[in-house]
């Protein structure tokens, strides 16, 4: 297949049909094969039965039920590991997506992108919410070193040799440009259409504020130290040191130019514990270095990825080549 477009789907049933005509008129004007992967995420509102009645009416349409609710990053990842396009464009099922935006985002494609973000510039939500959302993007944004807009966008265009080898977990669907930013991949975003909710009711609330926050956490982790930890938590270590240091001379000068002995003053003790937590930041380094050299060392997959190889003509052809779509 040429496209193939990933939803997941957890009690919209009402939003279904709409989509479903929406997605299969766009998609019929493409000078492309396409399948539409439906993943039923536990849905309980009778969504299942309305995706099985597609998937018989048109060949093009496949489901897959997941045994229960595991949420949008595990449903989004099992479409990814099952289809078989060579672009992938994942969607939400309620109906704000617009799918007239997927020609776009497939000529920004086409013109050499790996990822293509959509980006809700008029975005049809509680004012609440598109402030979370503004203040969560730039903090992505600025820590982790790809500028987009708008994370929490789930219309995008992916190039499958860049997502092929991404695992996801948590909360982290959203962060998959950063992933892909990490193998090398070329990203932008395009403004897309956001349309109000018809029917259902978001399955978003302050709950996964948390959530995307500790993800957040996690990533910025992994982006500066997970192949150098050491480095990481050694520098912290080496931080409260100094701190420690710094606390217990000032205690020294309360007790020679003020009489502060040190019984009177609560700073050795705030010293001391301080100088600990160094000490278990160096441990924890350690620990992290050793998981870190067992992780890379018996995975068998280099810390790279080639993307083409050049030789003369009269060396050998070209081993790797770039899958372009």
């Amino acid at each position: 297949m040429d496209i193939s477009v990933i939803i997941p789907v957890y009690n919209e049933v009402k939003a279904l049909a709409a989509l479903y005509r929406e997605l299969t008129d766009v998609l019929g004007g493409l000078e492309k094969s396409a399948e539409i992967f439906f993943i039923d995420d536990g849905s309980r509102d009778g969504s299942s039965a309305v995706l099985d009645e597609l998937a018989l009416s048109d060949a093009r349409v496949q489901v897959l039920h997941l045994r229960r609710n595991y949420g949008q990053t595990a449903a989004m990842m099992a479409g990814f590991q099952h289809c078989t396009g060579d672009v992938i464009i994942p969607m939400d099922a309620d109906g704000q997506h617009d799918p007239a935006a997927i020609p776009r985002l497939l000529n920004k494609v086409s013109e050499g992108f790996d990822v293509v973000s959509g980006w809700r510039i008029n975005r049809d939500d509680r004012f609440s919410r598109r402030l979370a959302s503004m203040v969560a993007n730039r903090l992505i944004s600025s820590l982790l070193g790809v500028p987009l807009h708008d994370y929490g966008c789930t219309l995008k265009a992916y190039r499958r040799e860049v997502i092929e080898d991404v695992r996801l977990y948590g909360e982290m669907h959203r962060f998959i440009p950063i992933y892909a930013a990490w193998e090398g991949a070329r990203v932008t975003e395009l403004p897309v259409t956001h349309h109000p909710r018809l029917h259902g009711k978001s399955k978003y609330g302050f709950s996964r504020i948390s959530r995307v926050f500790l993800d957040l956490v996690i990533l910025y982790f992994i982006d500066r130290a997970l192949d150098r930890p050491m480095q990481f938590f050694g520098k912290l270590g080496l931080a409260f040191w100094g701190l420690a240091l710094l606390t217990l001379g000032w205690a020294v000068v309360l007790k020679l130019g003020y009489g502060v002995t040190l019984i009177q003053t609560p700073l050795p003790l705030l010293a001391a514990t301080i100088g600990l937590s160094g000490v278990l930041f160096i441990l924890l380094g350690l620990i992290a270095e050793v998981l870190t050299r067992i992780y890379f060392e018996t995975r068998g997959k280099p810390p790279y990825k080639i993307e083409r190889v050049s030789q003369h003509s009269a060396v050998a052809r070209p081993t790797v080549a770039a899958r372009r779509w």
